[in-house]
């Protein structure tokens, strides 16, 4: 979602506000470890977003539980975005979870 009032850089002046559920479909406790995430400008600028956790947390989530969180992305050009999100269970098992691409648009001008 274009959100205009986000303070951005000047040289990025698009802020968008993604909004993330993650579902515990699992009958053992996950964790959420860490995250990837690449944007792909149309002007072939390409930025990585890597880390541990999601905004800060490392969510446990129990069996039929969810997580929900926010984040944003500053852009340019229009973009491509691709997320993965990785974890393990309670016994040491390692995960990952694949983001359904989305895709960031410009506003359309008012001029």
């Amino acid at each position: 979602m274009y959100v205009p009032h986000i303070d951005a850089p000047e040289d990025k002046p698009f802020a968008f506000v993604y909004f993330i559920t993650v579902m515990n479909r699992a009958k053992v406790n996950v964790t959420i470890k860490a995250r990837k995430w690449i944007v792909r400008e149309a002007d072939g600028e390409c930025t990585v977003v890597e880390g541990l956790g999601v905004v800060g947390e490392t969510p446990l989530i129990e069996p039929g539980d969810d997580f929900t969180y926010n984040s944003y992305h500053v852009i340019l050009h229009d973009a491509e975005v691709q997320g993965t999100l990785f974890g393990s269970t309670e016994s040491g098992e390692i995960f990952s979870v694949r983001i359904p691409d989305f895709t960031l648009r410009q506003p359309l001008s008012d001029a």
